[in-house]
């Protein structure tokens, strides 16, 4: 089966209320079996706005992807992540 993504490109203007979120939002990704293959790498944006971070997670199928994006642990994690997070 083919592996589902995700790919995030953001800044992070609290790392406090970042840290929060990213504990947060750990157990809906370990519940789907995602893996982190980048966090806050380089990247260049030729078009659009350019963000700091650059975040890809991996997920054993696009549908683990797309079920833990949908989940109730990662909305939870996900409801508050604007204040400190621009996307």
């Amino acid at each position: 089966m083919a592996k589902g993504y995700w790919v995030a490109f953001a800044d992070v203007s609290d790392p406090q209320g970042h840290k929060a979120y990213i504990a947060e939002n750990a157990k809906a990704f370990r519940k789907h079996g995602a893996r982190f293959l980048t966090r806050g790498g380089q990247g260049e944006s030729p078009e659009g706005h350019p963000r700091s971070r650059v975040v890809v997670i991996e997920f054993p199928s696009y549908d683990a992807a797309i079920e833990c994006y949908r989940s109730p642990e990662y909305e939870k994690a996900s409801s508050t992540a604007d204040r400190w997070v621009a996307k």
